[in-house]
């Protein structure tokens, strides 16, 4: 499906394979000499002919066409590897590049969640699936690297990149600041509330950063979200207002459970609520690995802030109330 939600900007929502998301919203803006594409969908035969579909409506040309990856997952990135012609510049930020430039990041995530409780030999089996899916391809794109402030002129108007980590740490949205809206990406989310997780040793307190993030947007004049998943929307600082809430009822959450008994990442998660209607066992792997990484994310956070701390016990780091 394609909807015009501004004059020369499209929505394409590019479907999902067996994701809870049930698609992404891949967006293309018509210009003059060069076109820009928002994120691209997974490489899966689906996601392609929904977004080739698109660009043979709109007469699209590929030779004509960058694009803007909002953040490394798969579900916005891997296509673009397929479909990125020779001249088509690709706009990437530098943290998100790194991780994935680096093939020992998948063992330091394996060592995260081991550390963490999780057990790893489901974990490290899907992951080395998802790493050669990616590995596959990314040698073949070259990378245009973006910072904070940047800006990407495309017909009629100028996006300034704007630095967002918490999602991923080198989540970027695209502002245009002229007439107040921003491709959001997976930062901010309108049904749904983006998954903060902490996953790799690397990261130091991914939920701060990203409250910080919200903080940033809130404080820019923008009436309009073109997010990364489902429809657009108007109020964004109602709405980050409401996914502070969350992450105050998800703090309360876990102090609640370690009042009852100390334990790992792993193990507090599995005593959360989740939308999932599964026992938690039944949970797919890469949900209980997110999952996971949420609640350590605000296990740090609290951590950070002296409410929560933590010693090891079995190789394994175990968070009490302080």
């Amino acid at each position: 499906m394609i909807e015009e939600v501004l004059p020369g900007i499209f929505r394409v929502e590019v479907p999902l394979f067996n994701n809870p998301l049930q698609s992404v919203n891949s967006y293309i803006i018509k210009g003059r000499d060069r076109n820009l594409v928002v994120d691209t969908g997974m490489d899966r035969e689906e996601c392609a002919k929904a977004l080739f579909a698109a660009f043979t409506e709109l007469g699209i040309d590929m030779g004509e066409t960058d694009f803007f990856i909002t953040h490394l997952h798969v579900d916005h990135l891997e296509l673009v590897f397929k479909i990125a012609s020779g001249t088509s510049r690709v706009y990437f930020n530098n943290p998100d590049r790194e991780i994935l430039d680096d093939e020992g990041s998948w063992e330091e995530a394996i060592r995260c969640a081991a550390q963490n409780g999780f057990p790893t030999i489901e974990l490290r089996k899907t992951l080395k699936i998802y790493a050669n899916s990616i590995f596959k391809f990314i040698n073949d794109v070259k990378f245009t690297i973006l910072k904070e402030g940047d800006k990407i002129n495309t017909g009629n108007h100028e996006f300034k990149c704007l630095e967002t980590p918490g999602h991923t740490p080198g989540s970027m949205c695209l502002y245009e600041d002229r007439e107040n809206f921003l491709f959001s990406g997976d930062h901010i989310l309108q049904e749904v509330t983006p998954n903060i997780s902490l996953l790799l040793e690397r990261e130091l307190n991914p939920l701060q950063s990203y409250l910080e993030s919200l903080d940033k947007i809130a404080a820019l004049n923008v009436d309009l979200i073109l997010p990364g998943h489902r429809k657009a929307f108007r109020n964004p600082q109602q709405r980050i207002k409401e996914i502070k809430s969350h992450h105050r009822f998800r703090e309360e959450e876990i102090l609640a459970i370690l009042n009852e008994n100390a334990g790992d990442a792993y193990q507090t998660a599995s005593r959360m609520g989740w939308d999932l209607p599964l026992a938690w066992q039944e949970f797919p792997v890469f949900q209980r690995w997110f999952a996971t990484g949420e609640a350590l994310a605000h296990l740090k956070y609290l951590e950070s802030r002296n409410l929560v701390s933590r010693y090891e016990k079995g190789g394994k780091t175990i968070f009490t109330l302080t």
